[in-house]
């Protein structure tokens, strides 16, 4: 697990010894190179970070700041590390629920790119994040006019985009799939 690109391309990353699930570099990679022109100066959003691997490769390729948004100690202090490591300026560690931060913290209409790689729900009872995300209000406020949500999710799982969610692409590598959304133009 590696920055793939930019000011801190080749660095390696630490990951928490949790049951978090990194981002797989080809997949990272995938994700940026479709990213890229829009990333320099952009405001990012890292829901789930796990080691902030999502935020990291976007504070490399240009974006000015990157809130990561992690519950887990351990894994906010790998994200902590790495941003050291990297030496990468505009990392903002917040330690706590994601829904908690978009209800009470996320400024409205501020994140040019949100992303999200949920813990997946495997079997009946699990908790499945992906829904929850889609129908999240404040999650919608905070992205800026023209944003775009990026989901990492099970392959094959079915996006509820109802009346608010654009698919404008989705892709699957291997046991992960990732979509890119954007809120429907109005009218």
């Amino acid at each position: 697990m590696r920055v793939i690109s930019g000011r801190a391309g080749g660095i390696p990353l630490i990951a928490p010894k949790t049951d978090l699930r990194p981002t797989m570099d080809r997949v990272k990679g995938a994700i940026f190179s479709s990213l890229e022109a829009g990333l320099e100066g952009a405001r990012v959003l890292d829901l789930f970070a796990g080691a902030g691997t999502l935020g990291i490769e976007a504070l490399s390729r240009g974006a000015r700041e990157a809130v990561f948004v992690e519950k887990d100690d351990r894994a906010a202090q790998s994200i902590r590390k790495n941003l050291e490591k990297t030496r990468l300026a505009g990392g903002i560690v917040q330690m706590m629920d994601i829904f908690s931060y978009l209800d009470r913290l996320a400024p409205k209409g501020a994140f040019d790119f949100i992303f999200a790689d949920p813990p997946y729900a495997r079997g009946p009872g699990e908790r499945d994040f992906t829904p929850e995300l889609m129908a999240s209000a404040p999650l919608v406020g905070a992205l800026a006019p023209g944003g775009l949500f990026i989901l990492e999710k099970i392959p094959g799982q079915a996006l509820p985009l109802g009346a608010r969610w654009e698919l404008i692409w989705e892709r699957r590598y291997g046991a992960t799939e990732v979509a890119m959304l954007r809120i429907k133009p109005a009218g």
